[in-house]
């Protein structure tokens, strides 16, 4: 088998693996491991076929298989005519189309510089290739854009945390959550990236053999992949959770209720790292155990999508719930002209207001419509929204929770004089 793929044809067949390839890490439709193993079923009946039909009598073309196609004998000087291969991913576009070949009149297959066999393919292949290659160039731009707002929203959460962390006096719960929320967007941001460039590797090789194949769909070589995608629902989740218990916190200081912030800060710590594993191992589990291709991205049986978007809908609604109630008591203790009413609160309480419906209405507006189950311009609609904010939330939050806080601003002006007056020389000579 191995020397096959050495071949003169073995390009034909590279070129549809990889189309299928594009197709599968863009829209979801096809994986690239039944493209392959529809391809070695096609082969073996095509085998069967030329071993069992009775061969043509006096000149002719011989029957054969040239990694592309499944060819009968032909008559001498006659243009020979197959169906577009089954196998194909883009097959139901192409299936009333016809590849053929041209029989010379010495009964051999009229070749192509003396090399490559003369073929007609357009029908199979030239419309569905140019837009599976346009899905690839759309999908490319969106990569560049999430790339960018990830790549963003890291910087600023990494500054955002030594701002918090490093100032004392910015050292209390309300900043230790804050900065709680911002270490699992960082980490999402890191997973997203670090997934990319694993998946890039494992898929972006040059293969021309078939154990270069065996190699490239076997578990090992998507570990690494799994792991981060892992690692990516989780921080997912987290965030969900940790804007959650920023909500909560921000519900129980608006009212006023008394309690020990230390032991709530164990609880929340609970809520928004522990959460996420309840939901994540048993998904990891279904994923390894009934779906164990590639970098579990895709989603064929729907019930183990949902082990993890389940707590995503619910942490959103009920963060829509509590924003709804703050918005209520807001208004009441603004009406009542309260003068004791913590400007730090109001400070706070806007930026939450600020981030519960980014957070919580996208999410349940595309909760149901998944890559599997969207198509053509409504994917693209949904998978533009839903990659921009995820990839720039990160940045929305370091922003409205620390770089425009009061709190932070004046606290850094404070290091900044106090810095001026230890380094007097060095002020002067500017």
């Amino acid at each position: 088998m191995k020397d096959v793929f050495l071949s003169q044809y073995n390009t034909r067949l590279i070129h549809i693996l990889w189309m299928s390839l594009i197709s599968m890490k863009n829209c979801g439709a096809q994986v690239l491991e039944k493209t392959f193993e529809e391809w070695l079923r096609y082969k073996e009946e095509c085998l069967k076929k030329m071993a069992s039909d009775p061969y043509s009598s006096g000149l002719f073309c011989n029957r054969t298989f040239d990694m592309y196609a499944c060819w009968p004998d032909g008559s001498p000087g006659s243009i020979v005519n197959v169906s577009c291969p089954s196998y194909l991913p883009w097959f139901e576009k192409v299936k009333h189309g016809l590849a053929s070949r041209r029989c010379g009149p010495d009964g051999q297959w009229v070749m192509l510089n003396g090399t490559e066999p003369w073929r007609d393919l357009s029908q199979c292949e030239m419309e569905a290739v140019a837009e599976e290659e346009g899905a690839h160039r759309l999908m490319v731009s969106f990569q560049v854009l999430y790339t960018v707002g990830y790549s963003l929203s890291l910087l600023a959460l990494i500054l955002a945390l030594l701002i918090l962390t490093l100032f004392r006096k910015l050292r209390c719960t309300r900043n230790y959550i804050h900065a709680n929320l911002f270490a699992s967007f960082g980490l999402r941001a890191i997973s997203v990236i670090v997934k990319d460039v694993l998946v890039e590797k494992l898929w972006g090789r040059q293969v021309f053999q078939v154990s270069d194949w065996e190699v490239l769909l076997s578990n090992k070589a998507a570990i690494g992949c799994r792991v981060a995608q892992v690692l990516m629902q989780y921080c997912i989740l987290a965030n969900h959770y940790w804007f959650l218990v920023e909500a909560v916190y921000l519900y129980k200081l608006l009212i006023g209720a008394v309690f020990s912030e230390k032991n709530y800060y164990t609880l929340y710590l609970y809520l928004g790292w522990g959460t996420p594993v309840a939901f994540v191992v048993p998904w990891m589990a279904a994923k390894y155990l009934k779906e164990n291709v590639e970098c579990w991205a895709l989603n064929e049986n729907m019930n183990y999508w949902w082990i993890i978007r389940i707590p995503i809908l619910l942490a959103s609604m009920i963060n829509l719930l509590i924003f709804m109630q703050i918005l209520k008591v807001i208004l009441a203790k603004l009406r009542a002209n309260q003068k004791g009413y913590a400007d730090y609160k109001l400070r706070l309480a806007k930026a939450t207001l600020t981030l519960i419906p980014l957070f919580g209405i996208h999410e349940v507006v595309f909760i149901f419509a998944t890559d599997e189950q969207t198509t053509g311009v409504l994917r693209y609609v949904k998978v533009f929204f839903t990659l921009f904010l995820n990839s720039f939330q990160g940045f929305l939050v370091a922003v409205l929770y620390c770089f425009a806080n009061k709190e932070v601003k004046s606290e850094m002006k404070k290091k900044w004089q106090l810095w001026k007056l230890d380094h007097p020389a060095l002020c002067c000579s500017q």
